[in-house]
């Protein structure tokens, strides 16, 4: 089921506004809807609110259904940030226009990919998903630095996280781009890596940069 981008807004609306400052219900000013709002009647009827006079409620599968969808917005906000590198006011409506995008399943990788942050850009709390507690239970750290992997380990590069255009040319020259193979054969004194048939030495700071999956 996939609801309608302003039905999911004032979820969002609600469930801050609930769960993390702890009212009992939202008024219809407060999400900027009217009482013959198109998405307010899709939430109602999804059963997921219910409107007593101007005060909307969350029923218990409007609850769930928030925190997916808050989950999704902080997810959107980490990924603007710490893969694409937008900051700013631009991030804030970058993700939330990708949050709309991140349907069940799509999330999870997201969240994979960015090793399962417990918080927002803005050091607020993103709900924890299946995936984060399977993590947790196995041990898999998802997406680490190159740093953490062992001398003779290899896996999947997921992505660079650097500001530097030039680092970051000179890494895509090397190979190193999403998807591809990446096996470290040394890490100290310096990192040296194979990628494909050819070998490369670089520095602690940018192997931190080279993100992988294991």
């Amino acid at each position: 089921m996939k609801l309608s981008d302003k039905a999911e807004e004032i979820l969002e609306s609600m469930w801050i506004a609930i769960e993390e400052e702890g009212k009992g219900f939202v008024d219809l000013e407060d999400v900027g809807v009217t009482v013959d709002d198109e998405a307010l009647k899709e939430l109602i009827g999804h059963a997921f609110v219910e409107l007593k006079g101007e005060r909307i409620h969350f029923r218990p599968e409007g609850r769930v259904e928030g925190e997916k969808t808050i989950r999704r917005h902080r997810l959107a906000e980490r990924l603007m940030m710490d893969v694409l590198n937008i900051r700013g006011d631009s991030a804030e409506i970058k993700a939330c226009q990708f949050e709309h995008l991140l349907n069940e399943g799509v999330d999870t990788k997201v969240c994979t990919m960015l090793n399962h942050p417990t918080t927002c850009p803005h050091g607020k709390r993103i709900p924890p998903g299946e995936c984060c507690e399977e993590a947790r239970r196995s041990g898999d750290l998802g997406v680490v630095p190159l740093t953490e992997l062992r001398a003779g380990e290899e896996g999947e590069i997921a992505y660079i996280q650097t500001e530097d255009s030039k680092k970051m040319q000179k890494l895509m020259a090397m190979g190193v781009l999403p998807g591809n193979r990446i096996n470290l054969t040394q890490s100290f004194p310096s990192y040296i890596f194979r990628v494909g048939f050819s070998e490369f030495a670089i520095d602690t700071a940018m192997a931190k940069e080279i993100f992988v999956r294991k």
